[in-house]
């Protein structure tokens, strides 16, 4: 039995009427809510990515991150557009990953209670020029730096697709979790 595959339809192109599905409809109502509150409950690792273009140094916590494919290796970083990291990540060649071990409670809430606008966070924390001139974090051993390919507009966040060009592992580590990032007042709101 074979299978087809739908093509991948280009967003930029209009949809043809003959042939594409129609829009879904409008969601029914309090589904945002209900759908913020399910996901909520999720409790998935925290990470810290950081950026350096134009002579400017940014970093910031993270929770909306996925690998996106194995073959070739992708990842996917979101970052608010109120943050000052997407400000200087948008215009980076490539991004640091940092997975943020349970043990680093200060660094996360440097990264994610403080805003770039109004404090060098580098100087608060130990860190040293990696790949591609990315900012690396000495607290977290595991981390990865990927070349943005693409930028991509996913409402209040811009995605950052990244292929993975140098990876460290150190010892296995418990993550710093989204249900304790929670309690941190957020540098700026998303």
């Amino acid at each position: 039995m074979t299978s087809r595959r739908r093509p991948v339809r280009d967003p930029t192109m209009p949809r043809d009427p003959h042939t594409s599905p129609p829009s879904p409809a409008e969601p029914l109502p309090g589904a945002h809510e209900r759908f913020n509150e399910l996901v909520g409950d999720l409790d998935y690792p925290m990470f810290i990515v950081t950026a350096s273009a134009g002579g400017r140094r940014a970093g910031c916590l993270v929770g909306f991150v996925t690998q996106g494919s194995i073959d070739p290796s992708r990842f996917l970083v979101c970052i608010s557009e109120q943050n000052h990291t997407y400000r200087v990540a948008r215009e980076a060649t490539a991004l640091a990953v940092h997975f943020v071990p349970s043990s680093a409670n200060a660094l996360a809430e440097l990264f994610g209670g403080r805003t770039g606008d109004e404090l060098d966070k580098f100087a608060h924390c130990e860190w040293s020029p990696g790949p591609l001139s990315t900012p690396i974090l000495a607290e977290c051993g595991n981390w990865f730096v990927g070349r943005v390919l693409d930028q991509l507009r996913l409402g209040d966040h811009v995605g950052f697709l990244l292929d993975p060009v140098e990876t460290r592992m150190s010892t296995p580590q418990s993550d710093f979790t989204f249900h304790r990032a929670r309690r941190i007042d957020p540098g700026h709101e998303a």
